[in-house]
């Protein structure tokens, strides 16, 4: 039984070495950086204090007018517990890898982190204009800027790329939105204002390029 055992272990833990290896590197970098951070700050604290958040980097739009402007950064990297990097990483490992095979490491990056960007300037827009302030972090404004991108590259590609087609990753976005409209603790604005810059950013710096370069297996 131990020996079998043994041999189920290995077997695993070349699977997911392949699984690993096989993945883009920006992609795979971003989210080793969050799982990082995610755990240093569980060893530190609590993740799911919200005070405790706040003081390491947490978005929060009052601090923000009055400054802060490192905080539109640094929540992007922050997550409210394991479930929440879980759900946002599960979903990042395979739709990032998904656009840094078709734009290159370079334009991931910025499509990425300008999306993310863009959607917490939107969130503390927001907050600022209706006087609804809350502590927000997490990636999901990112990761809704790389399904904004796919969202422009399929559209694009007319329709359809590699496995991905217009109609799935729009009904994707979509229901990530109406799940956050109706659960209580989202960040709304940050996940239209990244979805709205991904498909932006996608249009403006893959324009020009050529549809067989986006075409996938």
């Amino acid at each position: 039984m131990k020996k079998f055992q043994r041999r189920g272990r290995r077997r695993d833990m070349e699977e997911l070495k392949d699984f690993i290896r096989s993945r883009e590197k920006a992609n795979l970098i971003i989210v080793a950086v969050n799982i990082l951070v995610f755990l240093v700050m569980s060893i530190v604290g609590d993740t799911e204090d919200t005070q405790f958040m706040l003081a390491h980097g947490a978005e929060f739009a009052p601090l923000v007018a009055q400054g802060e402007y490192y905080r539109l950064v640094t929540s992007m990297f922050l997550h409210f517990g394991i479930d929440h990097l879980f759900s946002n990483m599960l979903v990042l490992i395979f739709l990032g890898d998904a656009l840094e095979e078709c734009v290159g490491k370079l334009r991931y990056l910025l499509i990425y982190l300008g999306g993310g960007l863009a959607g917490n300037i939107v969130s503390v827009w927001f907050a600022l204009r209706t006087g609804d302030f809350a502590v927000s972090a997490g990636a999901s404004g990112a990761v809704f800027a790389v399904i904004g991108a796919l969202i422009f590259l399929v559209i694009r590609n007319k329709g359809r790329l590699g496995d991905y087609s217009r109609r799935r990753l729009i009904l994707m976005a979509a229901l990530s939105v109406l799940q956050g409209l109706t659960a209580g603790g989202v960040d709304n604005c940050a996940h239209i204002g990244g979805v709205v810059a991904g498909f932006l950013l996608a249009l403006v710096l893959c324009f020009r390029t050529k549809i067989s370069e986006f075409e996938i297996d």
